[in-house]
């Protein structure tokens, strides 16, 4: 039962390094950002491509995937989102076209397939990241066997939750951002520059979702479209805990990572993720403003 436990825990942590992105965005900024799935899948390419090309493994990969969808995310709020504040069902089309423009690159190599020339680690087929040896095996706890990756992928989101938390109630920034969450034209008039704080803040979201990306490329096989489901995952749990709520966040990921896991060992994983939806929407008809919301949606 440890061992199920310890799967569900694991799930959560993907979802919830996937979620607090949604979170935050969504929360300061009022965007559907649709492309929070492709994020996840930026990441995990960029552990493929930086340990064919470079001959780097996942440790190396988690911080450069995180520079690297950050700056994605901040090309993207600068060219698209920007644009289109206040304006919720044109984000949501936009950032969806912007889904499928990067799922469609990476597919295609950037084009270059059309000119023979192929890049090896992307293209439609599916890659395999190599877990290094540290992290491989299990480790025998209470008379159990817990995998030594999934207890990465657990305390690696616990130091990025930890980060974020500081961030937001330690820092003038996270306070700017709570500002904006809570009332973006009164601190709009407090002097707190909303446009470049949310453009961080996409940035910053963007960050973790592509960490999340590495650590799924450790166990799942990476492929164009695997960021598609993530981004409902993540918006399940934000709707669940609560805009905004940072703590919202973590206790509704870690409930449905649990649901998941429990479910999906007793029966399968279409049963799982049936029960997982059948939860959200009962919490949602219960407490629609979520379990611990800042604000209505």
């Amino acid at each position: 039962m440890l061992e199920v436990l310890f799967i569900g825990l694991s799930l959560g942590s993907i979802l919830l390094l996937v979620a607090l992105g949604l979170a935050i965005t969504y929360g300061a900024m009022g965007v559907i950002n649709m492309a929070h799935g492709e994020m996840v899948m930026v990441g995990a390419y960029v552990t493929v491509l930086s340990g064919l090309w470079l001959g780097t493994n996942i440790f190396v990969a988690i911080p450069l995937a995180f520079i690297v969808t950050a700056l994605l995310g901040l090309f993207i709020e600068r060219i698209v989102v920007r644009k289109l504040y206040g304006r919720l069902l044109d984000t949501l089309l936009a950032t969806w076209g912007v889904a499928i423009l990067i799922q469609q690159a990476v597919r295609l190599e950037f084009g270059l397939s059309f000119f023979g020339i192929h890049i090896q680690g992307l293209g439609p087929g599916l890659q395999n990241v190599d877990v290094p040896g540290i992290l491989q095996g299990t480790l025998h706890i209470a008379g159990a066997d817990i995998n030594r990756y999934r207890t990465f992928i657990i305390l690696v989101t616990a130091v990025l939750t930890l980060a974020t938390w500081f961030l937001l109630y330690r820092t003038v920034a996270g306070t700017q951002v709570r500002a904006i969450i809570r009332n973006p034209k009164m601190a709009a008039a407090c002097g707190i520059d909303v446009d470049r704080v949310n453009a961080l803040t996409f940035a910053f979201g963007s960050g973790l979702a592509g960490v999340a990306g590495v650590m799924m490329s450790g166990f799942k096989t990476v492929f164009p479209d695997m960021g598609t489901p993530m981004v409902v995952d993540g918006f399940m749990v934000v709707v669940m805990g609560g805009v905004g709520s940072l703590l919202g966040s973590v206790l509704s990921a870690g409930i449905l990572g649990e649901i998941n896991g429990v479910v999906a060992a007793g029966t399968n994983d279409i049963l799982a993720r049936a029960v997982v939806f059948g939860v959200v929407i009962a919490i949602i008809i219960l407490k629609p403003k979520g379990l611990f919301a800042l604000k209505g949606r």
